[in-house]
């Protein structure tokens, strides 16, 4: 079937007057097409009733429910990320705060079914392969959730086919790649983050194609719901994990698409007209999901008041506002000469000297100052003593011997007498840094050389110096560099200690340094009892955006520095092809195991349809080049528009991850899979079916009805599901002892379902090749 072929001219607005009813469906424009519905199979005719409909649906959330749930119980023991997530979900009964690269709202819900399978939060999910059976740890009613969301999903990816003007048989398909796959399955039963993830994104795809069908009712109580449905799911799906964060910048590629459409002088008779839709979307599609976003911070920050395992990551400021903080306890303020202990924020080193000098000659061949090594030791010890050393006159007594924000100061190292010092000197490790050294405190001929300035992290003018709480800088008064280490070790003439030098930056980051103990003030007398009786300190107030700011920059920070190797990792090129998955649990005794790893009937028809969809384009543009029209407008329109939203989903949640040098894993492609099951069922029917069902948006009351078709995708299209359900079964049957984990496998049951080598399976059989005699 071609297209008419006739050119479309442009018409000025005011030559229309009825302008807002009388449009044109530029999205989905029909050919004057002629169908005899009495020529459609009857299987097909049925397929496509409502009743139907309902039927196909019930049986794949059925099944859905029966393949999420089957051996939910099995393992009874702690399985993978368990140990986090079921850990946070116990920190939110208990109260205790924690910190998670990862926004709280899944963890919230985890917290919630814990609660309410009568989980106490006592139960720590220390270790993979602990015991919940032994512990009493209501763990399937927590696992029951991921397999809810799960388990919906696929009536979801359905729903969204359908809703996007795709066959029954053909959405049922989209839907069967996600119900019959392993990976999902696999994910989808246990205490993860991915499960709710993929939800809630599969319900933003479709609150936005409804709120996209009713693009000719715009501004309607019905259209205003969609949209903000669509901002709701998406705060979700941002909520549960931090990659949800590509699932809204899909939308926003959509809406920015879309805008630019309305802008079109056809579609827009005034710019006030364009400024409402832009303002609605902007209500809908940024302050409302933001202001939901923020909100599962507010009810974080509210379950957890007390001190817990996260204290560390968080500014003073922040810690002091947690009940039972070590901070808020145990601050003293600090006096000159007071005697204390020193510890990198980030590496938890203790700032340390001992009487070995650095060599002469380094490795490189760089000479050095032959002086004291100033050095960041990990355990406590004597040589971590330091005295803070006025450089100014004191009072006798009172509040002038307290250390304040920006004083001048001295480090004296007790156990040798001599000051700390920094130089232009290259330090051993980093020939751009600066070497730390010590001077005889008797010999002022270096004096300068020995004076740093305190530089307290967001402290005020004259702020007093605390222990616990008082982070700081320390930088050099004549340099400007600021004390620094790093994780790399000294050699073994430093005892394979952490260098310290100092950083040209007087205000890097990640140069900031804490007392740990005050060990004696100048009278020797204990410390503690300086301050008398004090009254139970109080946790101190801070306002929620300044505690979601911190906490939303060290979840960026956290999450970009995931950068050690795993030995299940792979790179973003090899999941589309399955070339690894990741190993779960394992079980030595009856040699159980579950490997992550999804269908490869589904995965791989998946990259075939994305190879086949952006062939169709290519061609499409090639053809138009050399006006050719081999593609129906309105079968070109669906392509584009509808598969091609389709297509944004999946790239955008895929191709950011080429981007990333953090630890990446398989499951991280779970999403843009999803979006590849939608691709696939538009490109089958392009396929079968040289029509479409049109229209499918929702008409304004005084518009120019169009002419209806279908798509005529006859009995094959049932046969070919029909196949490729029992290829998918087959294929999840077989994986099924990996995504389960029971039955146990003997070795060479092992090696068989070992589809690809680059799968690293445990208990596999050695292979033994037989001798000739």
């Amino acid at each position: 079937m071609a297209s008419t072929g006739k050119l479309r001219q442009r018409v000025p607005v005011s030559a229309r007057p009825n302008f807002e009813y009388d449009r044109i469906q530029e999205e989905e424009h029909t050919d004057d097409v002629f169908q005899n519905p009495n020529k459609r199979h009857p299987i097909e005719k049925i397929l496509e009733t409502d009743n139907a409909s309902v039927v196909v649906v019930a049986v794949l959330t059925a099944l859905a429910f029966a393949l999420r749930f089957y051996k939910i119980n099995h393992p009874d023991q702690v399985v993978f990320d368990e140990v986090h997530f079921g850990k946070f979900a116990s920190y939110y009964i208990l109260g205790e705060y924690y910190f998670d690269v990862h926004p709280p709202f899944a963890k919230l819900l985890f917290g919630l079914a814990g609660w309410f399978s009568g989980f106490d939060g006592h139960f720590q999910f220390e270790n993979i392969g602990d015991s919940y059976t032994q512990n009493h740890v209501p763990y399937v009613g927590m696992r029951a959730l991921p397999a809810i969301l799960g388990s919906l999903t696929v009536p979801v990816v359905y729903a969204i086919m359908k809703q996007s003007g795709y066959s029954t048989v053909i959405a049922a398909f989209s839907a069967a790649i996600i119900l019959f796959d392993n990976a999902h399955i696999a994910q989808s039963r246990l205490i993860l983050l991915d499960a709710t993830l993929i939800f809630f994104m599969s319900l933003t795809i479709y609150a936005y194609v409804r709120f996209q069908k009713l693009r000719y009712r715009e501004f309607t109580t019905e259209w205003f719901g969609w949209l903000f449905a669509t901002g709701f799911f998406m705060a979700c799906t941002w909520g549960s994990k931090v990659n949800g964060v590509l699932t809204v910048a899909t939308v926003g590629v959509a809406v920015l698409i879309d805008l630019w459409g309305i802008l079109d002088y056809k579609r827009s008779p005034s710019m006030d007209y364009f400024w409402k839709h832009f303002a609605a979307r902007a209500i809908g599609l940024i302050v409302i999901p933001f202001t939901i976003y923020l909100s599962f911070f507010w009810v974080h920050f509210a379950l957890l008041p007390t001190s817990g395992t996260g204290d560390s990551f968080m500014s003073p400021a922040f810690q002091e506002t947690l009940a039972g903080n070590e901070m808020l306890l145990s601050a003293q303020e600090l006096r000159y000469y007071d005697t204390v202990t020193m510890r990198h924020k980030d590496s938890k080193v203790y700032l340390h000297s001992h009487v070995e000098r650095y060599p002469l000659k380094y490795d490189d061949g760089r000479i050095s100052s032959q002086g004291q090594q100033v050095t960041g030791y990990a355990h406590a010890d004597e040589n971590n003593n330091w005295q803070i050393i006025p450089t100014k006159a004191l009072p006798e007594t009172g509040r002038g011997r307290i250390v304040r924000h920006n004083d001048m100061i001295q480090l004296l190292h007790v156990n040798t007498n001599t000051v700390l010092l920094t130089h232009d000197v290259a330090s051993p490790l980093m020939p751009t840094n600066q070497e730390f050294t010590t001077w005889p405190r008797d010999d002022t001929s270096r004096f300068n050389e020995t004076l740093f300035q305190l530089s307290l992290i967001d402290a005020h003018d004259g702020e007093a110096w605390k222990s616990k709480s008082g982070y700081f800088r320390l930088v050099h008064g004549q340099t400007r560099v600021s004390m620094w280490t790093h994780s790399k070790q000294l050699p073994e003439w430093a005892f394979r200690q952490q260098e310290i030098n100092g950083n040209k930056n007087p205000t890097e980051k990640t140069a900031t340094w804490f007392v740990e103990d005050i060990i004696a003030d100048e009278t020797g007398e204990d410390p503690k009892e300086r301050t008398g009786h004090q009254p139970p300190k109080v946790p101190k107030k801070m306002n929620f955006f300044r505690k979601f700011g911190e906490l939303q920059l060290l979840m960026l920070q956290h999450n970009a520095g995931l950068t050690a190797s795993h030995p299940y990792a792979s790179g973003p090129l090899n999941w589309p092809f399955l070339i690894a998955g990741i190993s779960f649990w394992t079980e030595n005794d009856p040699q159980k195991q579950i490997y992550l790893i999804g269908n490869l009937v589904g995965w791989w028809t998946c990259v075939v349809a994305l190879s086949i969809y952006v062939g169709i384009l290519g061609a499409d543009l090639l053809s138009r080049r050399r006006n050719s029209d081999p593609i129906p407008e309105p079968v070109r329109n669906r392509l584009w528009n509808s598969a091609g939203f389709f297509f944004v989903v999946w790239a955008v949640h895929y191709a950011p991850f080429f981007l990333m040098n953090r630890q990446l894993f398989i499951h991280h492609y779970l999403a843009s899979h999803l979006a590849s099951a939608l691709i696939a069922g538009a490109v089958l029917q392009f396929i079968l079916s040289e029509t479409i069902n049109h229209p499918i948006s929702v008409e304004a009351p005084t518009m120019r009805r169009h002419k209806r078709q279908y798509a005529d995708i006859g009995l094959k299209g049932p046969i070919i599901f029909v196949l490729f359900c029992i290829a998918m079964f087959s294929m999840f049957v077989f994986l099924a002892p990996l995504t389960y984990g029971t039955p146990g496998l003997t070795g060479d049951q092992v090696n068989s379902k070992r589809l690809l080598s680059s799968w690293t399976l445990h208990f596999a059989a050695k292979k033994t090749a037989e001798v000739v005699q």
